[in-house]
């Protein structure tokens, strides 16, 4: 997946210190004007002239200019580079015409930030050397982390970024959840069963609120800096919802999903600002109800979920986002454009982001990436056309 500075909304104090400051001719505050709005009125229920769509992971390694952009580097490396995570956001927008961009980051600066080696091993993913093993390793973390200092890389990325898009699509920033980092931090590298963190979850229960309410401080400080560097929407992404059942995620879960919106909104309120917020937890249908009342506008979805039932289940209370089956774009191009039909007729085309249910894939071919784009557009323009 490849995600501040203080609640003043100023980036200076970082961007004075930068040795890429000749990038930045113009304050944050003197943006291009944003020429295709339509993820951002989609985000609020507004009116679109199509469906907006874009793709979780969209740059990636799918992407031959990618992979040559990535090669021989170390991942962690390229996210601190802004001017890196910079080309790399844009490359899918030069091929496609997806009405966002997401910044190109990892979810994992966070816990780096907090003190921990994260290694990004090939073949095995991301790695944590030295994981946390019991409740005493708390105290081994960065509990206030000064996010301007260990995260201004991403900021730069931000602004940056915002700059050389030019208009053309809103940017949008984002961060891991809390449960979500606590497992990676716990079982020290994906997992299946997320048997380590859940352990804690049983055994440690006040540990676990304890750093999960760390993390939680960490983010909304990270979230409202990247509001303040350029990004335009937010997404918070709950990657392991669905390792919890339904009452460890109304206990560890939902509460800080829950606060990360209301503190982000609270603050941005102060200074007069209204950022859209997206919250996906894959796998976590059984809290989609929760999910609609939890302050974000949008809830995205995984495939696992019918069109039709989640707007029931959310009763127009959100946006929706998602939610296509990424292995159908290993389908011919007329069975992706069927597959879109589908889908849009089942979802509506207001209150709508089309994307997949999760990230696209290494291997999938770019042609069926374009298709999916291109189907989103051009049916959703005929529902349009029939109002």
């Amino acid at each position: 997946m490849c995600h501040y500075v203080g609640y003043g909304f100023c980036l200076y104090p970082f961007l004075k210190h930068s040795s890429l400051t000749f990038h930045f001719n113009f304050s944050p505050k003197d943006f291009p004007k944003l020429k295709n709005d339509a993820f951002l009125l989609a985000c609020r229920g507004q009116e679109t002239p199509h469906v907006p769509v874009w793709c979780m992971r969209q740059a990636g390694r799918y992407l031959p200019e990618f992979r040559e952009s990535r090669a021989g580097k170390d991942f962690f490396a390229t996210c601190r580079s802004p001017s890196a995570c910079c080309e790399l956001t844009l490359q899918p927008l030069r091929r496609f015409p997806f009405d966002a961009a997401i910044i190109f980051s990892d979810i994992l600066v966070i816990p780096q930030a907090m003190g921990m080696d994260v290694q990004m091993v090939a073949g095995k993913g991301p790695t944590f050397p030295e994981p946390l093993k019991e409740p005493e390793d708390l105290l081994l973390l960065q509990s206030k982390v000064d996010v301007n200092k260990e995260l201004d890389y991403v900021f730069k990325a931000i602004t940056l970024t915002r700059h050389k898009l030019e208009g053309k699509v809103p940017l949008i920033g984002f961060t891991g959840a809390p449960w979500t980092l606590m497992a990676y931090m716990i079982e020290g590298g994906g997992s299946t069963t997320q048997s380590k963190a859940k352990r804690w979850l049983y055994r440690h229960p006040e540990a676990s609120h304890q750093l999960l309410k760390m993390l939680t401080d960490i983010i909304v400080e990270y979230l409202l800096g990247q509001v303040a560097a350029g990004a335009q929407a937010l997404q918070v992404f709950e990657s392991h919802a669905g390792c919890l059942g339904p009452a460890e995620f109304q206990e560890f879960s939902l509460p800080y999903l829950r606060d990360i919106a209301r503190k982000v909104k609270d603050q941005l309120k102060e200074s007069g600002q209204d950022v859209p917020m997206i919250v996906f937890a894959k796998d976590g249908h059984y809290g989609l109800e929760d999910l609609s009342q939890s302050h974000y506008e949008v809830v995205g979805l995984d495939w696992t979920i019918d069109p039709r039932s989640a707007r029931e289940r959310t009763g127009g209370k959100v946006s929706l986002q998602g939610n296509m089956d990424p292995c159908a774009l290993y389908a011919p191009k007329e069975r992706i454009y069927e597959i879109v039909k589908k889908m849009l007729e089942g979802f509506g085309t207001r209150g709508y982001i089309a994307n997949l249910g999760h990230g696209l894939y290494p291997d999938m071919d770019p042609e069926n990436v374009g298709a999916f784009v291109e189907a989103v557009h051009a049916h959703s323009r005929h529902l349009l056309n029939l109002k």
